[in-house]
């Protein structure tokens, strides 16, 4: 059965290149971004880790946890890792999970044997401090995923569980925001006193809160 927005994110064990984890115990209160990738030794994974690698201190100050997956072994990931860094001149500064034996990637839904029978799709799941999954989205093997817009909707997800705006399409770290339907007319004041822009009835939009 597929995950989808707000079920609890399965809780696992595991071998990982970082030592054995328990992924809720590993999490602890921090976000996590949880990705998978087909196959070591592939040239757009390959690309896509040093890309995470090099933005460690991005997720870092966004308290975000990564860890990545494939179903390839312990070993494999060991060799291929100075590869990554031979490319993209970064060491890979987070864990990968050995899950040789499938145990994420079915947890997870990761195998699309319409795609392959083997190989896990490029999966994204980010999971809040709750535990609970605030994101998924899907790629196929042959597109490599955009990290900057990874970083934009961590952003809006952590904006938006602190406040009740929303955010519009688009949006960038400190953009006006559009306010929800759930707060009348009577709270604007109250909860944004940076002011209120009434663009339609049920369009109103504020200045970002948090800035």
């Amino acid at each position: 059965m597929s995950l989808r927005l707000g079920d609890i994110a399965p809780d696992f064990e595991a071998d990982t290149t970082q030592g054995h984890i328990h992924f809720h115990e590993w999490l602890g209160n921090s976000w996590g971004m949880l990705f998978s990738h087909p196959a070591d030794f592939t040239p757009v994974c390959t690309t896509e880790l040093g890309r995470t690698a090099l933005l460690k201190d991005e997720f870092g100050k966004r308290n975000v946890k990564v860890i990545a997956v494939s179903v390839d072994d312990l070993d494999s990931h060991n060799r291929w890792t100075p590869d990554i860094k031979d490319v993209t001149g970064t060491e890979v500064n987070f864990p990968i999970i050995a899950d040789a034996d499938r145990n994420v990637a079915t947890l997870y839904d990761m195998i699309h044997p319409n795609a392959s029978e083997k190989a896990t799709v490029r999966s994204v799941f980010v999971i809040g401090p709750d535990k609970k999954i605030k994101l998924t989205l899907t790629y196929p093997a042959s597109t490599g995923r955009n990290f900057n817009e990874l970083l934009r909707v961590i952003d809006s997800l952590q904006l938006t569980a602190d406040y009740q705006v929303a955010t519009p399409a688009d949006w960038q770290d400190g953009d006006d925001v559009i306010v929800t339907p759930a707060v009348s007319n009577d709270q604007l004041e109250g909860k944004f006193p940076k002011g209120v822009t009434f663009v339609k009835p049920y369009l109103r939009t504020t200045p970002q809160p948090n800035k």
